[in-house]
Formats: structure tokens, sequence, C-alpha cells
């Protein structure tokens, strides 16, 4: 059984939290929501009033936190926890962030003594819940070791992507990748509903031919083809619009330092900026569908 220290409480962090809880851990948590603190004390966890509290005497400190100012502020900013870590603490940020941010903390904390991994996450609230998301770590051989002690009482895939803010990379990459799969099969379907084909019969057969990719077979966004996909149920997410336009904004800005081309990358971005200007950004992603099918 591990102390483990856990901030950030929110449709992630929460589930996540609850699984440490579950596998048999100490678990302290914070966070600025009632009503998620409430959700942790029935799970097992205790409750801090103050984010440097759960530092205290912890084998890890996990954060989930919405974006790289967060994660900079909690741990370096004025009063952060950069002042109050142990030596052997380590520091798992699961935070979806720029590579730079994570860089950043990692070379504040390392200063320090204090040992860190970026680890951001993929599988979405289902797979936070459920225990199977994968884990994509940015940090040293043996800071990975390490980490990987807890992470699958998270999830099941755990990957070691480089150094510190390789994890981060990683995803935007992947999260790149997924948000083009989803408008150009979104594109295609509708494409085949306008002359006449069944969206079933359709996804039935791309599936089984050269267009076969994880949106059409386990996500797909045509409403009625798949039971149990945010598609069926209204477009609630799993995924909303905003965190898919966030990563998105994050692999541009990533582009930009590398002079990489992702010309399908920068349209995407820019489909679900316009989704977002609709007022559909606490959608699920797949709602770019709509794009197509509403004329």
């Amino acid at each position: 059984m591990a102390k483990i220290g856990f901030i950030g409480l929110g449709n992630m962090g929460g589930p996540m939290a609850i699984n440490l809880v579950k596998a048999g851990h100490e678990v302290r948590v914070f966070d600025l929501s009632p009503d998620a603190i409430a959700t942790l004390l029935e799970a097992g966890a205790t409750a801090v009033n103050a984010v440097e509290e759960v530092c205290e005497n912890a084998d890890f400190v996990v954060s989930m936190l919405p974006a790289g100012k967060h994660v900079k502020a909690i741990y370096t900013g004025e009063n952060g926890l950069v002042n109050h870590l142990n030596k052997s603490t380590l520091v798992i940020d699961c935070s979806t962030i720029d590579a730079e941010s994570a860089q950043f903390v990692g070379k504040a904390l390392g200063e320090a003594g204090i040992k860190f991994v970026d680890a951001p996450v993929s599988g979405g609230v289902a797979g936070a819940a459920a225990g199977t998301l994968t884990f994509i770590v940015g940090g040293s051989t043996a800071c990975f070791e390490l980490a990987n002690t807890i992470l699958p009482n998270m999830g099941k895939n755990i990957y070691h992507a480089g150094d510190i803010g390789a994890g981060q990379v990683a995803k935007i990459c992947n999260n790149m990748l997924l948000s083009i799969l989803m408008a150009g099969t979104s594109e295609a379907l509708q494409m085949g509903i306008d002359h006449g084909l069944d969206p079933k019969v359709l996804s039935e057969i791309m599936l089984n031919s050269s267009g076969r990719n994880w949106t059409l077979e386990l996500y797909n966004p045509c409403p009625d083809v798949l039971e149990n996909v945010p598609s069926s149920n209204g477009y609630k997410p799993g995924f909303m619009v905003d965190l898919m336009a966030k990563d998105l904004g994050l692999a541009q800005q990533a582009a930009q330092q590398t002079n990489s081309a992702t010309p399908m990358g920068a349209l995407a971005k820019n489909l679900y900026n316009l989704m977002q200007n609709q007022g559909k950004g606490a959608e699920d992603f797949s709602a770019i569908f709509k794009l197509y099918s509403e004329k």
C-alpha cells in the first residue's frame, strides 16, 4: 500500500483517484469542488483543507489539472508544492498540457531533488472509471519504473515515451490523428447517406475494407449505428469538443516549434473551433458529424 496525494478530481481525476482507493492505497485528495470531495470521501479517501497537505509523507503525488498554467502554479508558483514535497516523493502529472510546461515543472522539481514524470492519459471518462486508461509517460527510466508500481491500478496500458515532455507530445500526436479520423469518417458516412446508403451497412463495408479505423469501429459518429456511444445518446460527451479543440491547439503549437507540416491537423482544429463557435463545445467530439449532416 502506498500513500498517495491526488490533486484534481474532475471527470477524469475523480474516477482515477477512486481506483487508487479500491486498490488499497491510502489516498489524500484535494479539489476546489465540495461535490467532488464528497464523492471521494464516500469512496474511502481522506480530504485535506489545503493543497500542500497532500504532500505529507506521500510516496506519490498525482495531479490531473486543466492546463499548463495550473500545473506550473500548483508546483512552482508562490508557495508551490516544490516547497513542500519530500525528496522521496514521485510526482506524476496526468494533465494534458504543452510539453514545455511539463519540462519547466520537471526541471524546477528536479533542481529541488524531487522526481517527476508527465503521464497524460487516453481512454476518456469511461476508461478512467473502468481503470483501463492508457498512460503515456515522459521521464527517466527509473522514474517510469517507480510510476509503474501504481499506474496499473488506474490503467491497462502504460508506455514510456521518452524524457520529460515526451508523454505530452505523444498524446497530442494521438489526439490530432483521432480528430482527423473522426472528421474523415463523418464526411464519408454522410456522403454515403446523401446517396441513399444505410449508414450501418456502409460502416460494415468500410470496416471490412481499407477504410477501417477506430472511430468507425468503436466510436461511430453516426447516430444509431452503434449502441452505447455518444452519437446514439444525443452526443453526451465522453470527450468534449472543447477538450479536443484544446488538444489540437497544443498540437499546432508543437508543430510550429519544430516546423512540422500538419495541414490536416490545422484543418481539424478549424473544424472543432467552428463547432465551439456554434455553441457545441460541451458535446462529444464525435458531434462533428453534425457539421456534415445538418444542412
